[in-house]
């Protein structure tokens, strides 16, 4: 059998953390399509969720999703009764983003669906194996802290 091409290439992490971002992201994709909803679209609800009240330009930072893109996100999820944009009672000339009750719902479905395509990515891993790499993983990413 031929040896795979491109093995200096392939044993690089930068590689190896791409083809595995690319297999997660296939794999969550996935499952939010069975929910009826889209990546973007369940990060944005997430952020509706632990930031709300929420003004549109905090929340678009927060996530860093270009301001026209989050417009058309949070149009798609107020038109599925999924976010409510009501005047923002710190400044009544922002709007200010919250969760419905169906869009709290339908957040702990993504949740529980994103969770079972991580653990199907992490399968081969034991959990002490799986607590490593997720701690590694939050050091090299520069998101700890």
């Amino acid at each position: 059998m031929a040896e795979a091409p491109l093995p200096e290439i392939r044993s690089l992490p930068s590689w190896l953390l791409g083809r595995a971002a690319a297999r997660i992201q296939a794999l969550v994709a996935e499952a939010l399509a069975a929910e009826g909803m889209k990546m973007w679209h369940h990060v944005v609800l997430s952020a509706v969720r632990d930031l709300a009240p929420v003004a549109q330009a905090d929340l678009g930072r927060g996530v860093r999703l270009d301001p026209k893109d989050l417009v058309g996100v949070l149009n798609d999820l107020q038109s599925a009764g999924l976010v409510v944009r009501e005047p923002d009672p710190r400044d009544r000339r922002k709007n200010a983003v919250s969760l419905t009750g169906e869009g709290a719902r339908l957040l702990k479905r993504c949740e529980k669906a994103a969770r079972e395509a991580n653990d199907e990515l992490l399968a081969p891993l034991s959990p002490a194996e799986r607590d490593r790499f997720t701690g590694l993983l939050i050091r090299i990413s520069g998101t700890e802290g």
